[in-house]
């Protein structure tokens, strides 16, 4: 009986290292993701191909390892490319946006559409996210409104790319069994 305990901890034990792990592996592709194409926004932020990464990572992590992998790589990703006003904003934003498409494909993956309806929901956040910190920042709704153009241009494309990831992923049944959240 002691065998069975022990093998069940210690495979409790591995699972936990192979996610925090591929949060990891996620957060620096978010993190890369984010940084290959950089397109200033006329905010004073960027648009990049990030989002992808970080709704990717939620459907594939689930909402804790998700939302961490995708907050912490985009967060870095600002750091790195100078814009370390941002990093706190984005942060919260980009885990929001993976916890947030993670909890919804749970509840709704069986259906068809769940994907692109996940990635919409946590795209919203995205954009009345930046929007409101744009507005913070500074000190007028009329700049935190011209940054929604291009959050949506990213966000749009974010859903998009991920769904069509997330699907053809799906379709393997070794990727299935590696990441059961999918």
């Amino acid at each position: 009986m002691g065998n069975i305990v022990h093998t069940a901890e210690r495979s409790n034990a591995d699972h936990k290292v192979r996610a925090i792990v591929m949060a990891a592996l996620l957060a620096a592709l978010s993190c890369v993701a984010t940084m290959v194409l950089v397109v200033p926004s006329p905010t004073g932020g960027y648009m990049n191909l990030g989002d992808t990464v970080v709704l990717l990572g939620a459907y594939l992590l689930g909402p804790v390892y998700g939302a961490a992998a995708g907050g912490i790589g985009s967060a870095l990703a600002d750091l790195f490319a100078g814009y370390g006003v941002y990093v706190p904003a984005t942060l919260v934003i980009k885990a929001a946006m993976g916890l947030t498409a993670a909890l919804l494909y749970r509840a709704l993956r069986r259906r068809h559409w769940a994907l692109p309806v996940c990635g919409i929901a946590a795209e919203v956040l995205m954009v009345g996210g930046y929007c409101a910190y744009d507005t913070l920042l500074a000190g007028s709704l009329a700049v935190g409104l011209t940054g929604i153009p291009s959050n949506l241009v990213q966000a749009a494309f974010g859903v998009a790319a991920s769904t069509l990831l997330a699907a053809a992923l799906k379709k393997s049944a070794r990727v299935r069994r590696s990441f059961p959240e999918l």
